[in-house]
């Protein structure tokens, strides 16, 4: 009894720690359709839940082309994902640039992790449209600032023995973390790569995500499971504060436990357009800059304050956005950011609800 006890309770935390693994990140693919995507319909499809790309014979692929993520742009951020490829070379771009619209698709170029049915180059980082391979499998790289070429500063594995954890013509995990310059690939929990790309002029800081399928014999690859999660500020505020854009009237507001009244809160209109807000109140006027992180729990918010004096003051907060409706606590003076969504007396703690106007 005492050793099913046991293993009941490994099992339990096997569990949680997975789900604590996976938070922070977001779908990018519904399982259904190809919404939020973009390609070439006669060579993308979607196929039990699993993105699919085909190639035949006839009509012959005359160039690489590309499935985008039509969502934003990525930057500093970790994708995860699992692919299934017969015959054939594909990749994943990130940080990329849609170059033109050729004859069957678009055209990417830009960082690729690379992957393919044969056993060289999966795994790699290779700049599609660009500088061509940055890292062979196995090796950790620096991109030289004045030359643009990799130089080998060490290893991160032997390529056969990565090579070897690689399932032939079944489904893999993919695993992608790019977080300022350093960039680093995973295929079924084992690193492949790690580069440092000090070329400032050339090194991509954000950009459009892609899928790949390659000229050559025919050819399928499939996608499934594709999540990411934001790992820089940026990244955060530029998806998340689309959502934020547009006026908002208080319809509650709790201030060191005491509610104000409600009719002093009708002369108060906030109005958010990209990351800058205004605060009007009656005739005076409140300006600034709002930047939020959603992979927190609760998600959270700076609003940063510009004075008349031009000096700038930080405002910790916590928020909770559902649909037209906006949360947020405020920690006023010198009050650290709020933990959780309450008012109480000499807190310095500002909770208002917001709806949309």
């Amino acid at each position: 009894m005492k050793t099913l006890f046991a293993l009941s309770a490994l099992v339990c935390a096997a569990v949680v720690a997975t789900a604590a693994d996976e938070s922070g990140f977001k779908p990018l693919f519904n399982g259904k359709d190809l919404t939020g995507w973009t390609g070439n319909p006669d060579l993308w499809s979607v196929d039990d839940e699993t993105i699919k790309g085909v190639t035949k014979a006839d009509p012959k692929l005359t160039h690489n082309t590309f499935l985008v993520w039509t969502n934003g742009d990525v930057a500093d951020f970790e994708l995860r994902l699992s692919y299934k490829i017969v015959a054939g070379n594909s990749g994943i771009q990130y940080r990329s640039k849609v170059l033109r619209q050729g004859a069957q698709g678009p055209i990417v170029g830009g960082y690729q992790a690379d992957f393919e049915a044969g056993k060289t180059y999966s795994g790699i980082l290779y700049e599609e449209q660009g500088r061509g391979i940055l890292a062979q499998r196995g090796q950790k790289t620096v991109i030289e600032a004045a030359t643009g070429k990799p130089k080998v500063t060490g290893s991160v594995g032997d390529t056969k023995e990565i090579q070897s954890k690689i399932k032939h013509e079944e489904w893999n995990d993919y695993v992608i973390i790019a977080k300022g310059n350093h960039l680093q690939h995973f295929i079924n929990g084992v690193q492949t790569v790690d580069v440092t790309d000090e070329q400032e002029a050339k090194a991509a800081k954000s950009g459009v995500l892609a899928l790949q399928i390659h000229v050559g014999p025919p050819m399928t690859v499939q996608f499934k499971n594709i999540r990411m999660k934001n790992l820089g500020q940026d990244s955060a505020t530029a998806d998340t504060m689309k959502k934020f854009a547009g006026k908002w009237v208080p319809v509650e507001v709790i201030a060191n436990g005491s509610a104000i009244e409600r009719e002093k809160l009708d002369a108060i209109l906030l109005t958010i357009e990209g990351n800058k807000y205004t605060s009007k109140v009656g005739d005076k006027l409140d300006e600034g800059a709002i930047s939020v992180d959603d992979s927190k729990s609760p998600a959270v918010m700076d609003v940063v304050r510009q004075k008349a004096d031009g000096e700038k003051v930080n405002v910790p907060a916590i928020y909770e956005l559902k649909g037209d409706t906006l949360i947020v606590c405020y920690g006023l003076g010198s009050t650290a950011r709020p933990s959780e969504f309450k008012s109480e007396a000499d807190s310095g703690v500002l909770l208002v609800t917001y709806k949309r106007e």
